[in-house]
This record gives C-alpha cells, sequence and structure tokens, in this order.
C-alpha cells in the first residue's frame, strides 16, 4: 500500500508521469446535472466543496476576479459578456438548455473596427485575491487559467464566427488576427501577474485549443504552424519562468499536434476524446506515454450519456487499465458533463475512479 498523498502530491505525481497512490480525479459539468449531483448527495445547491469532497477531486482553480467597468451593453434577449462582448442566446432541448454564442458583433469588422474593440485591461483585476485563494485550497493542485487560455479560433469565433476565424487564417486576414493578438496580450498578461500574486502557491497552467472534429484536424498544420504555435509560444516560455507544468484543453482529434506541444514544453494533454481520430487512449499511451501525461478520456459522448451503468463501470475500468500503467492518467471527463447524462452514471463513473483507481 503506498502512503495516502494529498491531492497537490497526487496530481504533481501524475503530471510528472509517475504512479500517485491513486488517479488523480477531475469534474466538470453543466449547471443540470450539477444540480442533480448534489440533490442525490444531498447537497446544497450551492456546496461546491461538499460535491468535489464526495467525488473525490484533486483540482482547484484560481484567478483574478475582474473588478473595473462594464465594457459592453446589455441586450434584450441576450447575454452579452460585460468584459469581451460575445453574445449568447438561450436554447431549451430535450434533456436542459444552455446559452449558445449568437449576433458574432465583429463577423465583418475591419482592421480598424477591431481596434477599437473594448477589452479589458490587465490592470483591472484584482490581483490581491489570488493568495488567499491559493492558501485556502492548500491541499488541493491548483492552477490559474482554463481550457480558454490563449485559445485562439473558439474564442476569436465568439466574435467573428467559426467561419471568418477559418478564413482569417487561411487568408492572414489582418482584422482577424488583430482581434486574437489583442485578446492573447491580456491573457498572458494577466496570467502572468496572477502567477506573481500567487508567490509560489500555483501549481500549473491550463490552457486549451479545439484543433480537431471527429475524424481529423481542424486546420492544415501547416496553417497550424504558422498562426497557432508561435502565439502559444509566450504562455509556455511564462510557465517555464516559474518552473510550472502547462495542461492544455485540446478537443476533437488533437494529436496531430502533440509533438509540436511537446516541443514548447506541453506536460500534459487534456480532453482525449476517445471516439475522435487517433485519439484511444490505447493510442495515446502509446505514442505519447513516455512524454506526456493525461487528463480526460471517459467521454461525455459515451457509455455515461447512453449506456447502462454496467456499460459506464465497464468503460471506466477498460480506460483506467490502459491509462494508469506507470503513472501520468488523471480521471475526468472529455468534457463538461451534459444534461442528458443519468444521475447515475456519473455517479458510478467517480466511484469506480475511487475505488479502482489505487495503484
Amino acid at each position: 500500500m503506498r502512503r495516502p498523498m494529498t491531492s497537490k502530491e497526487r496530481v504533481l505525481t501524475a503530471l510528472a508521469r509517475q504512479e500517485p497512490d491513486r488517479v488523480p480525479i477531475n469534474y466538470s459539468a453543466n449547471p443540470g446535472i450539477d444540480q442533480r449531483l448534489k440533490a442525490a448527495l444531498g447537497l446544497e445547491a450551492h456546496d461546491w466543496q461538499g460535491l468535489y469532497d464526495r467525488l473525490g477531486v484533486d483540482f482547484r482553480g484560481v484567478g483574478a476576479p475582474y473588478t473595473g467597468p462594464r465594457l459592453h451593453a446589455e441586450k434584450p434577449a441576450r447575454m452579452v459578456d460585460p468584459l469581451w462582448g460575445w453574445v449568447t442566446r438561450y436554447v431549451e432541448h430535450d434533456s436542459g438548455s444552455y446559452w449558445d454564442y449568437c449576433d458574432f458583433p465583429l463577423s465583418t469588422a475591419d482592421e480598424d473596427t477591431v481596434a477599437r474593440w473594448p477589452l479589458p485591461s490587465p490592470d483591472d483585476f484584482d490581483y490581491t485575491a489570488v493568495r488567499p485563494a491559493c492558501q485556502s485550497h492548500g491541499a488541493y493542485a491548483v492552477h490559474v487559467g482554463g481550457a480558454g487560455l490563449g485559445c485562439i479560433m473558439n474564442t476569436a469565433g465568439f466574435l467573428r464566427g467559426m467561419e471568418q476565424v477559418f478564413v482569417d487564417l487561411a487568408t492572414d486576414d489582418p482584422a482577424g488576427l488583430l482581434l486574437v493578438d489583442r485578446m492573447l496580450a491580456v491573457q498572458l498578461e494577466k496570467t502572468r501577474r496572477e502567477i506573481e500574486a500567487a508567490q509560489g502557491a500555483v501549481d500549473f497552467v491550463w490552457m486549451g485549443e479545439d484543433l480537431g472534429t471527429q475524424r481529423g484536424p481542424l486546420i492544415s498544420m501547416e496553417t497550424f504552424q504558422r498562426h497557432i504555435k508561435p502565439r502559444h509560444r509566450p504562455f509556455f516560455e511564462l510557465a517555464r519562468a516559474y518552473d510550472l507544468p502547462v495542461v492544455l484543453h485540446t478537443c476533437g482529434s488533437s494529436s496531430w499536434t502533440y509533438d509540436d506541444y511537446i516541443e514548447l514544453g506541453l506536460t500534459a494533454a487534456d480532453t482525449l476524446q476517445p471516439e475522435a481520430f487517433q485519439m484511444s487512449p490505447e493510442y495515446l499511451k502509446d505514442r505519447f506515454g513516455d512524454r506526456l501525461a493525461f487528463h480526460g478520456c471517459i467521454s461525455t459522448a459515451g457509455a455515461v450519456a447512453y449506456g447502462t451503468v454496467d456499460d459506464v463501470v465497464a468503460d471506466c475500468r477498460r480506460t483506467l487499465a490502459i491509462m494508469m500503467p506507470g503513472g501520468g492518467y488523471c480521471f475526468a471527463p472529455t468534457h463538461s458533463l451534459q444534461d442528458n447524462s443519468p444521475t447515475e452514471n456519473v455517479l458510478a463513473m467517480y466511484d469506480i475512479a475511487r475505488t479502482e483507481g489505487r495503484y
């Protein structure tokens, strides 16, 4: 029996591609399934700590809250992000609801319009809140950033629309690239100040870029190396300056970029949708297991959503059997758990991680 580890020790051991006492566990869910889980466990609607404790979650995120003015006006029947200005509308579906991006206010914007689009200043965040937040999560693995940090295509797409973003990258459109560079500059400086404010209490940096469909790459390798990789390099350099690991969220078929990201200093790949091309646990472990740690692999479009409890148990056991040997695996859903996931399936998923994810 290995000695029990703290969550912080457990995650850092896995990120170092070594075997901890058990696989680290993480959680992300849509509001609907989140509330159902809390109700099933007898927890209050806002009892995040209680839910995380029951599921065995080892990760915590911190960040500096925004304290500046609202930069973008509200609109009827829409939700407008006050800092960045993207717009969403409320959509109901058979199993729940969500806010979907719409209107795309910069879809036809020229370079001058993009240059004048209000963006938050790194000065307008309260960095004094970061250190106390880290201290309150002292036993856990603490990260700054998240799936949206450094994200180019998705985030620009919220304002330009995805089709226009692909055109921007393919044609070197100056308006689209200016928008990307302005947004990344704010994110990079904010992250730098958050790490500095944490005074050594942050354990890793989390960033993201959705790079693939289920069948293959979203863009060519040439476009990736011309536009995405060089814009991500400063984030990796920032993490390296503070000796921090980097976890990268990569939806869809993304392993085609992993060699390039390893060159930049990537520690762990996140999401790992097993149904996507060259993203199966077997492929990833065999091809990259000696150079990358992994976070994810439990499909939110597979057994958890559409199978029985027995199907979930079998799927999770199979994934653990492939990914656990030698360490370097963090158990997590491939995306936010969706409203169509039966509560009993999600609970079974986390039960298996806690009970059978031990070394």
